[in-house]
């Protein structure tokens, strides 16, 4: 019984270590900075559900979304934000199970959450609908054409860089471009080697010339915009901390730090048109087959809303 106990005794000291260290590991996988511990059960939870449907500048805007919580959650220390990314499937799915966020962080591609959506105290044309805006925007890109040499009256071909569900061809049609529709990667790349002699891009593109060191020259393209990141309430009971959440990423402090994730402010971006974010798939299929087929300017124009 004693030798039973004693190879146990030393089992247990040898392996006490590596518990140790992995319970070490663990904390720093999951608490990195000693901040995200979980939420305590009485606090006041509000659910978020970011979603990428186009590519954005650079860095996550889902753990920006997380710093702009973390600065109300200092201000009220009885809610917490929890900010999760799922992808456009994901979250049609869960929403299928019954599953809904509090909050819906979302842009153009994902317009299935309307229904649920509650009308906010702001006015945007592209999150308006039946009179109500019911989504705004927290960040913004643009569609810019690029240039290697600072001459845009020569001709050539044009890369029309697509990434996500962005409408690239409705940019480029309402902005008198033509061109072949690239992958984004594929397009980038092209535009370097002298492939193509201009790029229509995005801000995506523009924080990888910064990166890669390239001289560049941009024109904006502002007859058109869906690139915009929208917010929206969808919990009523929850509504009070939806609008506080609104109203700090909305606020001068996390709209001055929009550089950081290669975005820009509403302020910033000139667009004069765009689509309703609650747009049907159809609709959208609808609306690229129409610039392509380069349709009469009222078809196309019954997709579009003023800004």
């Amino acid at each position: 019984m004693r030798k039973i106990f004693s190879k146990l005794a030393h089992v247990f000291l040898r392996a006490f270590p590596f518990a140790l260290l992995a319970a070490a590991f663990l904390t720093v996988l999951f608490f990195p900075d000693g901040k995200n511990e979980a939420p305590s059960q009485d606090k006041r939870i509000v659910r978020v559900w970011h979603i990428d449907t186009f590519e954005g500048g650079k860095g996550s805007r889902a753990s920006f979304l997380r710093d702009a919580a973390r600065i109300l959650e200092k201000k009220d220390k009885n809610v917490y934000y929890l900010i999760s990314s799922y992808t456009a499937e994901g979250a049609r799915a869960a929403a299928q199970e019954g599953d809904l966020p509090d909050m819906l962080s979302f842009g153009v591609g994902l317009g299935d959450f309307m229904e649920q959506a509650l009308p906010l105290a702001r006015k945007f044309a592209g999150g308006e609908t039946g009179g109500d805006c019911l989504a705004y925007p927290w960040c913004a890109g643009r569609y810019s054409l690029f240039s290697l040499d600072e001459n845009f009256e020569d001709s050539g071909t044009v890369a029309i860089s697509a990434g996500g569900s962005n409408l690239c061809e409705v940019a480029a049609y309402l902005n008198n471009v033509e061109g072949e529709r690239i992958e984004s990667g594929a397009a980038y790349v092209g535009f370097l080697n002298k492939k193509y002699r201009y790029l229509l891009g995005t801000q995506r593109d523009e924080c990888r010339f910064v990166t890669r060191g390239v001289n560049v020259y941009r024109k904006e393209l502002n007859e058109y915009c869906d690139l915009y990141q929208y917010i929206a309430c969808l919990n009523a009971k929850k509504s009070a901390d939806c609008k506080k959440f609104i109203d700090v990423l909305l606020g001068k402090e996390v709209q001055g730090r929009l550089s950081e994730i290669g975005m820009f402010s509403l302020s910033q971006t000139e667009a004069r048109k765009t689509v309703s974010v609650f747009s049907s798939d159809d609709a959208l299929v609808s609306l690229t087959e129409a610039v392509r087929a380069k349709s009469d300017a009222k078809n196309i124009d019954k997709f579009l809303k003023s800004i």
